[in-house]
C-alpha cells in the first residue's frame, strides 16, 4: 500500500445502478468500496440477477449499515438480517431485500469488487 489516500462517494470512481438501488464505487487501498443505496422493494434476486447472470449474490460481503435493514437469506436456506449501526459478514451464495419502508444505506468493504457486475 502506498501513502495517505482520501475518496468521497460524492465523486466515485464508478456508479452501478439498478432497479432500486445503485453502488456507489471508489477505488482505494488498492480495492473499492462501495455505497450502497437501496430502495424499499429492492431484492437481489429481483433487481440485480438478471444483470449478472448468477443464481444467488456471489460477492463476499464485509459491511456497515448505515441506515434501513436487510434480509438474506444462504443458499442452505438460513436466513439473516441486519440493520442500521450493524457491522456484518456475509458470505457468497445468497439472496437479500430491503426490509420495511426506510431505504438501507450500506458500506461495503468486502464485496464491493464483484457486486453488481456479470460473472465471467
Amino acid at each position: 500500500m502506498g501513502g495517505p489516500e482520501s475518496k468521497s462517494f460524492a465523486s466515485p470512481d464508478e456508479v452501478r445502478e439498478f432497479p432500486l438501488g445503485r453502488a456507489d464505487v471508489v477505488n482505494i487501498g488498492g480495492g473499492q468500496v462501495a455505497l450502497l443505496t437501496l430502495q424499499p422493494g429492492w431484492r437481489w434476486s429481483v433487481h440485480v440477477k438478471p444483470k449478472v447472470g448468477t443464481e444467488l449474490c456471489q460477492a463476499p460481503h464485509f459491511q456497515y449499515v448505515i441506515s434501513g435493514r436487510v434480509h438474506s437469506r444462504m443458499a442452505d436456506g438460513s436466513e439473516f438480517e441486519v440493520g442500521a449501526g450493524e457491522v456484518n459478514v456475509l458470505p457468497p451464495g445468497h439472496d437479500g431485500w430491503v426490509v420495511g419502508d426506510e431505504p438501507a444505506v450500506v458500506v461495503d468493504w468486502g464485496g464491493a469488487h464483484v457486486w453488481g457486475k456479470p460473472a465471467d
